[in-house]
């Protein structure tokens, strides 16, 4: 079977992880709610403890899963969590689960159904804030793991098994990267499964192959040291609100495609294969409208929509501002306006280019008389597994053996650390999630699917093993 197709588990489902799980079930859900009671808030300085609380309770639990080794790690911020089991099987390849225990800010006056930091169970849903992103993603792999020790007998894991949790993701996580630097060693890892992404739906099961990066700024233009009258001096200098509009409209050409000089530069482009199976998804342009709240489709010529949100560059404005703002006129020329823009990027583009880039492409765009300042916040570097990778088809295999169906493809269109452990350790990044688009990631009633939490133990259970083999056999 050629390595880019589709991929199907004809062999049975191993009933012994399926046993397994169906009896540790109620326990293991019972300690997801005491987990998802903490009210881990990394961007509330108020619920500090609470994020220590977590990553204390976590390291515990992973301690009892069977983990020689858990220690909660102190970051300039919030703390993260580091476990590890290595294997007993010599040559064994080394796998970091990289996850955050850290949430979003919840409360019941946002349109909860249901306090969101008192799990309840609903028609099958597990209804928490933290139930899919990402304390359910995470908790998955201790039963994962302990099922596929049952099942095969061992005493430790097929591969050396790290776990990365992290305490700031929903804060952008601000000291991911040094943290990852500081403990290079210790997470060296010849793959890196993220567990902090979703699938297509209930009935697709898929495997997300990569996420687009992000760099973002502010441009600060001044004109006049002070509004002016338009009257008096209108048409005859230079006014930032125009000059930024002008900016604005120069970001685009009549394609859609982002004007700035040496955007695409070293762009890995979308392989034939993956337009394939991109075009193969069950996908409603209709209805991913009606979710998007808008009215039309838009964006670079020559590709689809799922190719523009998953595998295409972006320039987008995300605010923008001047001038007089209040009822009524006031004829000015204003002193200043401002834009903010963001650039969604994909694998190989680096932010550093792009930064450079947008900075050229701002003073050769501004009339003399109109100074700028460009401000860049912390940027994210996209990253891609390519389909035939090894690693990844273990993981669409797994994956394909507890659905007992075929596993699609996606790719991610946010950002996330993910690419900042794949530069840093030098390792595949591979995604497995099992959340799917209807779980209100970031909203209220914030739910898992209980049927699809169990598939995520049980694709975990198969993994391991799969991996070992395929690095016997990978050359």
């Amino acid at each position: 079977m050629r390595a880019d197709r589709l991929v199907t588990m004809s062999q049975t489902p191993d009933s012994a992880v399926r046993t397994y799980i169906e009896e540790h079930s109620a326990a293991f859900l019972d300690e997801l709610a005491e987990w998802l009671r903490i009210p881990s808030v990394s961007a509330q300085p108020d619920h500090a403890p609470d994020v220590r609380k977590s990553a204390d309770w976590l390291a515990a639990k992973l301690k009892e899963t069977g983990f020689p080794t858990t220690e909660a790690w102190q970051t300039s911020g919030a703390p993260a969590v580091f476990a590890e089991w290595p294997s007993d099987n010599p040559g064994a390849p080394t796998v970091l689960v990289y996850g955050h225990h850290d949430v979003q800010p919840a409360a019941r006056e946002d349109g909860w159904d249901s306090e969101p930091f008192e799990p309840v169970v609903r028609d099958n849903r597990l209804y928490a804030r933290g139930a899919a992103d990402d304390k359910g993603q995470v908790f998955f792999h201790t039963l994962g793991v302990r099922a596929h020790l049952a099942a095969t007998g061992r005493t430790a894991p097929a591969v050396n098994l790290k776990l990365l949790i992290e305490g700031e993701e929903e804060s952008g996580s601000p000291h991911f990267r040094a943290l990852i630097e500081e403990h290079a060693d210790r997470l060296a890892a010849d793959a890196v499964i993220v567990s902090d992404t979703g699938m297509w739906s209930e009935d697709t099961p898929t495997v997300c192959t990569g996420m687009r990066g992000l760099a973002e700024c502010e441009i600060r233009l001044q004109g006049p040291d002070q509004d002016i009258h338009s009257g008096s001096f209108g048409g005859a200098v230079p006014n930032p609100a125009t000059a930024v509009a002008r900016l604005v409209a120069a970001l685009h050409d009549e394609h859609a495609r982002v004007a700035i000089p040496g955007f695409y530069d070293g762009i890995v482009e979308l392989a034939d294969r993956e337009r394939e199976l991109f075009a193969e998804l069950p996908f409603d342009e209709t209805e991913w409208l009606r979710t998007a709240k808008s009215h039309a489709t838009h964006g670079e010529d020559g590709h689809t929509t799922l190719e523009r949100v998953w595998a295409r560059p972006t320039a987008e404005v995300n605010g923008i501002g001047g001038g007089y703002q209040g009822p009524g006129s006031k004829t000015i020329i204003p002193s200043s306006a401002m834009v903010k823009l963001s650039f969604r990027l994909v694998a190989g583009q680096d932010p550093d280019h792009i930064e450079k880039a947008v900075r050229a492409w701002v003073a050769e765009q501004l009339p003399a008389g109109i100074r700028h300042d460009i401000v860049f916040g912390a940027a994210t570097r996209p990253c891609l597994t390519p389909l035939d990778h090894p690693a990844l088809q273990s993981v669409a295999r797994a994956m394909g053996r507890a659905f007992e169906k075929p596993v699609r493809f996606t790719r991610e269109g946010g950002s996330g650390p993910a690419a900042d452990l794949q530069e840093v350790l030098g390792a595949p990044v591979l995604f497995l999630g099992i959340s799917v688009p209807s779980d209100g990631w970031h909203a209220p009633n914030e739910k898992v699917e209980l049927d699809l939490l169990r598939k995520g133990v049980e694709t975990a259970a198969y993994l391991w093993g799969d991996l070992a083999e395929t690095w016997r056999r990978a050359p």
